[in-house]
């Protein structure tokens, strides 16, 4: 069990910094990543910044890759019995009505959970207000669950 919270302590971490060094714990960085009025009129809408763009490509080429080494059967992984990979395909409504609530708060907040997460170390009050925020809308979504 203490190998496992240790590896966990050490992930999150790790993605921390990666959070920080990458610039996303800046909610301007995203909110001018996220006005493409400013790839068409910069002077009128203000810049567009792309970096966040290299930063989710980075990611998400990692993530193909560790999906397509990841043994599905015969190994297991160091701290945990299975590998605990995704099965479903299907795109229903509560997967596209979720997105459009998480697109919309990362929009209008600047923060979407990991960042908000890592920005909490920094004490910066608006981070705060974000993961209360955040934690209140996940308690009433489970309440609503059926």
């Amino acid at each position: 069990m203490i190998k496992k919270i240790a590896f966990g302590l050490a992930a999150g971490a790790l993605f921390a910094a990666g959070l920080v060094v990458s610039g996303m714990t800046q909610t301007a960085k995203v909110i001018n990543f996220l006005n493409f009025g400013g790839i068409f009129a910069p002077e009128r809408f203000g810049a567009w910044d792309a970096s966040l763009a290299f930063v989710m490509g980075g990611a998400l080429m990692i993530t193909f890759v560790a999906f397509a080494v990841t043994p599905t059967q015969g190994r297991k992984p160091w701290v945990s019995e299975k590998f605990d990979l995704p099965t479903r395909k299907d795109i229903d409504f509560k997967l596209v009505a979720g997105a459009a609530v998480f697109g919309m708060g990362w929009g209008l907040a600047g923060y979407c959970p990991g960042p908000a997460m890592a920005s909490i170390i920094s004490g910066g009050v608006d981070a705060l207000v974000f993961v209360a925020a955040m934690l209140t809308g996940l308690l009433f979504a489970k309440k609503l669950r059926v």
